[in-house]
């Protein structure tokens, strides 16, 4: 897990630098706290992970021993749209062995009702925000409402 922890700082370091900000700027904010780690066990050693385009479910290619990035819709949120959620999905098959491993780095949940939202030196007349603050508590809630829905839980959070 320590091996997951470095790759984070380094990740958020980097996607820091690349909207332009300090690079402890996002590791600073605490949206990146906590880990949480996910392991499955799926019957299908070609891929299996699809993402969701222009409403079309697509597979992913499979490259052995990939490391896959998502930067999740509270990055999505603080970026002011600069990087994209990915709605994406697993698809089991009929043969082989699949194993994933799965690495969520969620905001400081001592304080469920820290609020984020765009980073103000991103924000202009020409690049006004398009969401509102919010809590994670909040986007949870509103996360767990959509249920099964596959629109994108920010929706809710527009301006």
């Amino acid at each position: 897990m320590e091996f997951m922890f470095q790759l984070k700082k380094t990740l958020y370091e980097l996607l820091s630098e690349a909207l332009g900000i300090s690079s402890e700027y996002l590791e600073s904010i605490e949206c990146i706290k906590t880990a949480s780690l996910g392991c499955n066990y799926y019957h299908d050693n070609i891929g299996g992970l699809q993402i969701l385009r222009y409403n079309h479910w697509v597979d992913a290619p499979h490259l052995q021993g990939s490391l896959l990035a998502n930067v999740g819709d509270i990055l999505q949120l603080i970026s002011n749209d600069k990087f994209k959620s990915v709605m994406h999905r697993v698809v089991a098959g009929s043969v082989g062995n699949r194993v994933s491993a799965s690495c969520f780095f969620l905001p400081v949940t001592s304080n469920r009702d820290k609020t984020f939202g765009p980073v103000k030196e991103l924000l202009s007349e020409v690049n006004p925000p398009i969401y509102r603050e919010i809590s994670y508590s909040e986007y949870i809630a509103h996360f767990k409402s959509k249920g099964h829905d596959v629109t994108s839980t920010l929706n809710g959070f527009q301006l």
